[in-house]
């Protein structure tokens, strides 16, 4: 599969990596086997970065791709920050929407100390010793709502400086914002550098809100981009059928008749390969996520993307 530089890191993703949430028991339990599985086939088609988060399935889907991971070699991995796990008793357990989470509490923590903590302890649910990129998970309006403006401030007196520290000192190669968001990230990069964003939902093939100042400066300013949520939660790979989902709810009648407008603007091109290679065609887009814990969606979004793309070992950007 072809690969991708991650802005000045110095690390190659390949163009399409593994997003782990799904088999973290995002909305409906997945069993080990079947996650296992799903990472089986990602590996096997030539994926080799994979995200994760210790939020998916309250750590969860940390332990499984360590798991997985464990005794290959040639991988890219990240995780993310900004959220400390705390055990409670299983009655206490917090719903997040994961199916059978693991017994933990979560706490929003971006201070040193808190992305200190979190990195500590992602490494024992993962099993590894290295993790190359991490993403400051959630730091925006939509998560933390009149919270934010503290948490923002939090990170750049001390989460921001502690990452700097931490990849000047060899612990991690690469960090960055992992966001829905478009506002957060221009309110970090006003104020500090990063390496590069995980961005989801706001640069797709539906939804380019990411296009008119956010896409600029990252080339300005030599960010690089992940591309997740490619799909905006279902329509793009479903199309607008009855039940469509966008942004995680039923579709609005307005978004429906945009992406019926967008899949005869593609065809014959099936709506969903456009969607998914949609992003790639953008000089500062290093890979796009996808999120499965179904081994047959994973095979087919990889054909998705051949069937636009000519496999290589690399690529020169």
């Amino acid at each position: 599969m072809k690969s991708r530089s991650l802005g000045r890191t110095g690390l190659r993703l390949t163009e399409l990596g593994f997003g782990g949430g799904a088999i973290g028991n995002l909305h409906r339990p997945v069993d080990r086997e079947a996650a296992m599985a799903t990472m089986q086939a990602a590996w096997d088609a030539g994926l080799r970065y994979f995200d994760t988060a210790p939020f998916y399935g309250h750590g969860l889907s940390e332990r499984r791709v360590g798991d997985f991971l464990r005794d290959l070699e040639g991988w890219t991995l990240s995780t993310k920050v900004g959220r400390v796990l705390r055990p409670v008793p299983r009655s206490e357990v917090p719903d997040h929407g994961f199916a059978d989470p693991l017994p933990f509490a979560i706490d929003h923590d971006y201070s040193a100390e808190g992305i200190r903590t979190s990195v500590a302890h992602s490494h024992a649910r993962l099993g590894l010793n290295r993790i190359d990129i991490l993403w400051v998970h959630d730091l925006e309006p939509a998560t933390h709502g009149p919270d934010y403006g503290r948490h923002l401030e939090t990170f750049l007196e001390s989460g921001l400086p502690e990452l700097n520290r931490m990849k000047r000192d060899g612990q991690i190669a690469a960090f960055g914002l992992g966001v829905n968001q478009v506002q957060p990230c221009l309110d970090v990069l006003s104020r500090g550098d990063l390496d590069a964003i995980l961005l989801a939902g706001r640069y797709t093939l539906l939804d380019r809100s990411a296009e008119p100042a956010l896409l600029p400066l990252c080339r300005e300013r030599g960010v690089a981009l992940v591309i997740g949520g490619v799909f905006n939660s279902g329509i793009l790979a479903t199309g607008p059928v009855d039940g469509a989902l966008y942004d995680y709810g039923p579709a609005p009648t307005d978004v429906v008749e945009k992406v019926r407008a967008l899949e005869r603007e593609v065809a014959p091109t099936p709506l969903a390969t456009a969607a998914l290679n949609f992003p790639l065609s953008n000089e500062c887009v290093a890979a796009v996520l996808i999120g499965t814990s179904k081994p047959a969606s994973i095979i087919r979004n990889i054909e998705a993307w051949r069937s636009v793309n000519q496999s290589s070992p690399s690529s020169d950007r």
